[in-house]
């Protein structure tokens, strides 16, 4: 998350001239400068390995006030809902000029860029006596946002991809090879995603410090989580994406929609949305819009808008004392009450194969909907046709919403209000407040592949 760092000093020095990084990260936050990794002594002497403003990886050396090694690369890494593997190699000995500062993204390695800098000539920053290693920060700057697991640091090593990551035989993807063979070093280190205690996983037992708020998801590089989309979803200005772009919210006075970056085509899917109280009125609507649909900007893309092609339940309008139900642009009134409380909880199941959708409030399912018998809900057959793509997608009026695909938090808290641990989808997957209905999976890549 944001303003979120690990750190350790090392009282004594490590390799300086041949070290590896490996890790996988998650993007939340785009076209801001943001650190990786970084190790800092003084302006004159630190390494530094971040996401330029324009989201290009950048590699850099300073000693001595001088570059002493620096490679920029070309492309630019927007993807904010999939899970990068990036590996990192200083090799200051190795007799191939363009092979002493190397970086790789999934399995491959970057070979074009905008800036080469020099090749390095002296040791390197990082792994210098009484220096501070970092992940996610700058010292106290240029926070990464987002989510991060599976850093090695590997002293006196110079490792190539293929030693932490793998091509699927099945679908051609770059896969996390997760207990890799490799050696650490004096200084070396293995950290996994496990909440705030960052233990080390290698042989060395060189804990890092965690500062900031540290959470722990189900989302992780071998089983991908929904998200938003910010970057590819028009929306009405004065809305806002955090918390891994799974918080979303606006306190001007008008709608303003996202979507998730995962279309269903079929099945069953479940999650669940926490309306919060800004001071506002908390006006929500939450449903599914067609791909056509989630491209319109300003109020032609508001859920159950003049001009929006949409289907999904909403907390009514301005006075918000009841709850209704939309399909395309017809409003029909539900007779479950108020549906518009602080701190509510909403679940969304989807049941594309019945071509049926339902919505609960605080667990009591609208609509005389019963998904696990698939009774009641929402028939969506007039709405949908099958095989086409369908986005879960929310609307907020002067509200913000927390959503949990399944990762396990409403913004930076953990589920436990009605589950001691929560509630996991048919096949163990996520984490959810209440109970997910029989054959019901979560919106991730594992559910998805079901």
């Amino acid at each position: 998350m944001a303003s979120t760092k690990i750190s350790r000093t090392f009282s004594s020095a490590g390799n300086m001239n041949k070290w590896t990084i490996s890790l996988w990260l998650k993007r939340a936050k785009l076209g801001v400068e943001q650190v990786i990794a970084s190790c800092y002594e003084n302006s004159n002497y630190q390494t530094q390995i971040k996401f330029e403003t324009d989201d290009q990886l950048y590699f850099n050396d300073e000693n001595n006030g001088n570059t002493n090694g620096r490679i920029v690369s070309n492309a630019k890494y927007r993807d904010t809902n999939a899970w990068y593997h990036m590996v990192f190699i200083w090799d200051k000995d190795n007799s191939t000029s363009g092979d002493k500062l190397r970086m790789y993204v999934n399995g491959e390695r970057v070979t074009s860029f905008s800036d080469t800098g020099n090749a390095p000539s002296a040791s390197s920053t990082w792994n210098a006596a009484n220096t501070t290693q970092q992940f996610g920060a700058k010292v106290t700057s240029d926070y990464f946002d987002g989510l991060m697991s599976h850093i090695h640091f590997c002293d006196g090593y110079a490792y190539d991809p293929s030693y932490f990551g793998e091509t699927d035989s099945t679908t051609g993807e770059w896969k996390i090879k997760t207990a890799p063979s490799v050696s650490y070093g004096t200084n070396g280190y293995f950290w996994l995603k496990d909440n705030v205690a960052t233990t080390d996983n290698s042989p060395n037992s060189n804990t890092f410090t965690a500062s900031g708020t540290l959470t722990k998801t189900k989302d992780c590089p071998s089983n991908v989580f929904a998200t938003l989309s910010p970057h590819i979803l028009p929306r009405n200005s004065g809305g806002s994406i955090s918390n891994g772009t799974l918080t979303f919210g606006t306190s001007a006075a008008q709608w303003t929609t996202e979507s998730s970056a995962f279309g269903i085509t079929n099945g069953k899917y479940y999650f669940e949305v926490k309306l919060r109280d800004n001071g506002n009125d908390r006006r929500f609507r939450w449903g599914l819009q067609k791909n056509a649909e989630i491209t319109k900007t300003g109020n032609n893309k508001v859920l159950g808008g003049s001009d929006n092609n949409v289907i999904g339940y909403a907390t009514q309008g301005e006075s918000a004392t009841q709850g209704s139900y939309h399909i395309n642009q017809t409003q029909t009134n539900l007779t479950d009450g108020d549906i518009n409380e602080n701190n509510a909880i909403y679940g969304f199941a989807i049941d594309l194969d019945n071509q049926r959708m339902y919505g609960h409030f605080n667990g009591t399912w609208l609509h005389s909907g019963n998904p696990s018998a698939g009774t009641g809900g929402i028939d969506v057959s007039s709405f949908y046709t099958v095989g086409e793509p369908l986005f879960p997608s929310f609307t907020v009026h002067t509200s913000d919403i927390d959503i949990n695909f399944g990762n396990g938090y409403f913004g930076t808290t953990a589920v436990a209000t009605n589950s001691g641990s929560g509630y996991q989808d048919a096949d163990g997957n996520g984490i959810f407040n209440y109970t997910v209905p029989t054959n019901y999976r979560a919106l991730c890549t594992k559910g998805l592949n079901q």
